[in-house]
């Protein structure tokens, strides 16, 4: 979706700049999901938007985590969201651990969070499966106060993930009839039509993740030539003859679906290119063009960590930046609840 479509979209409501939020949890290698369904996206919206990419590090705790490791890997996705592309002269770049007022914000909301709400949220059910904890079941919470706090316009999300943005519209509605206000403005979601859920390598009907027992299953960015060639030409297909799109062959849809993004095609003038060509031929080429896009990235990344001093430097800068919004948003808030 370019910008022009995206203001039409969104009727342009009160200026030509608009303020978008989005993040991913530095949870160890991030995967070509990550890449395609969020990450690429950004850099379009990062030209003509106010937006602030956040390494959502207090969401990561919700399971046990490595302190080390923990620490590592937010430096790590810092590094990777310059290596694909992200420009922290028009992005702001926080880690969401170093910005307080994240907590405060979800610790007010809890207050007015019904129960029922949350035990409807359909992510908990599927990850708290015998290890619940608090975390895990107000988590929703926190990412509603995530967006909140910057008093976030759009928020890019996949289908899977709208149920948390309708929570964070209930609850500024619920703040704002509480406190008798219009203080919290009601985010809208930013669906980009054109970027397909990415999904398992293994399973076309699970999508793409770095929770996934096999390293089959994904592409993760720092994954080699030879590996990512592996994991292709292992990648599930069926035993139909010719290549379509198809709905009834998932693993087929998400293999089309990878190549279209990449070279930037209409999914189905791709399948119709390669209808005839195999399953060797096609996904041979998908190997290729896979290597050619995730090289380049790769190699500024190896950069980047050869000195963390700069990726600590625009995280400085970026957090900074993140505090003056959320410091302003939260006196605010304290003022209307009687703080």
């Amino acid at each position: 979706m370019n910008l022009v479509i995206a203001h039409q979209l969104f009727n342009c409501k009160i200026s030509l700049m608009k303020r978008i939020l989005s993040g991913v949890q530095p949870t160890g290698n991030m995967h070509l999901g990550n890449y395609l369904g969020s990450i690429k996206n950004w850099l379009t919206l990062q030209d003509g938007n106010d937006c602030l990419f956040g390494i959502m590090n207090l969401h990561a705790i919700t399971v046990k985590q490595n302190p080390l490791e923990l620490r590592q890997n937010t430096l790590d996705a810092a590094a990777l969201y310059l290596a694909c592309g992200l420009d922290p002269k028009k992005s702001n770049i926080f880690v969401q651990s170093q910005i307080s007022q994240h907590v405060e914000l979800s610790w007010i909301f809890s207050t007015i969070t019904p129960l029922g709400w949350l035990n409807r949220m359909t992510q908990f059910k599927d990850k708290a499966i015998g290890d619940g904890n608090l975390g895990l079941y107000a988590y929703p919470v926190l990412m509603a106060a995530d967006i909140l706090l910057y008093k976030t316009d759009l928020v890019p999300v996949g289908e899977d993930q709208k149920q948390h943005l309708e929570l964070a519209r209930d609850l500024a509605g619920a703040f704002n009839r509480l406190y008798n206000t219009e203080f919290f403005k009601l985010p809208e979601p930013l669906i980009v039509k054109e970027v397909a859920r990415i999904m398992s390598l293994q399973d076309g009907n699970k999508k793409m993740s770095k929770s996934d027992e096999s390293d089959l299953s994904r592409i993760n960015l720092n994954d080699n030539t030879d590996l990512i060639i592996k994991k292709i030409k292992k990648a599930k297909t069926d035993s139909l003859e010719f290549i379509s799109y198809d709905e009834n062959r998932p693993e087929i849809c998400n293999l089309l679906d990878i190549f279209a993004s990449l070279v930037k095609k209409d999914v189905l003038e791709v399948a119709n290119q390669y209808h005839d060509s195999g399953f060797g031929k096609f996904k041979s080429d998908l190997a290729e063009i896979l290597v050619q896009n995730i090289q380049p990235i790769q190699k500024k990344f190896n950069d980047l960590k050869a000195d963390y001093s700069y990726v600590q430097t625009i995280l400085d800068e970026g957090n900074n930046k993140a505090i003056n919004i959320a410091s302003q948003t939260m006196k605010e808030v304290k003022q209307i609840i009687g703080f």
